[in-house]
């Protein structure tokens, strides 16, 4: 008798065991996925700010040559005010979107200065926003590829219940502003 009570007392233990490190196990996991999409945002989020820094300096030399088209310097200015002021995901990808829109008009108004074409400053600038530009799409795809991970270990069980219990809250994805889906006018 003595031995089935110890045996029926391991076998408990064993059982609880299992549910105790089933459960730290999906926490720590958890918090690794939620962890990695935070270091991935920070980098999107670098990215973002090395490219909101190249901006000034890309202002000042086209106001060289565009000084009447105070309207987009003004946009581009409060652009990179909301972009560098912004606390949360969804404000950093409300204000690229709209510091995108601003810069894309930039450049519209660059192609009806030749001369400001043809300028070395210029094109130098030209060239950084560009590597900026690749570096942001590569980071954005990596924060991307970790939200898509980390919402479905959220959604899958035991992890779901570990996740409400926490309040582990399904991420956003990087989505392309709504101005980069429109395909561009080329005329002849």
């Amino acid at each position: 008798m003595k031995k089935k009570t110890i045996v029926i007392v391991l076998v408990i233990l064993a059982v609880i065991g299992l549910f105790v490190g089933l459960f730290v196990g999906s926490y720590n996991s958890l918090v690794e996925a939620d962890e990695d999409t935070n270091e991935k945002f920070a980098t999107v989020d670098t990215m973002l700010t090395r490219r909101a820094d190249l901006i000034p300096n890309l202002v000042s030399t086209v106001k060289g040559y565009a000084a009447h088209e105070e309207e987009i310097f003004t946009a581009l200015a409060n652009a990179r005010a909301k972009l560098a002021g912004s606390t949360t995901a969804d404000e950093t990808l409300e204000a690229n979107a709209e510091l995108e829109s601003a810069l894309s008009r930039l450049l519209v108004v660059v192609e009806n200065y030749p001369d400001l074409k043809a300028s070395t400053q210029f094109t130098a600038l030209q060239d950084q926003l560009e590597g900026a530009e690749n570096r942001i799409a590569t980071a954005r795809v990596d924060y991307n590829e970790a939200v898509g991970e980390y919402n479905k270990k959220i959604r899958r069980f035991p992890a779901s219940i570990i996740a409400g219990m926490f309040g582990f809250e399904k991420k956003t994805m990087y989505e392309a502003p709504e101005s980069d889906l429109d395909a561009p006018i080329v005329e002849f």
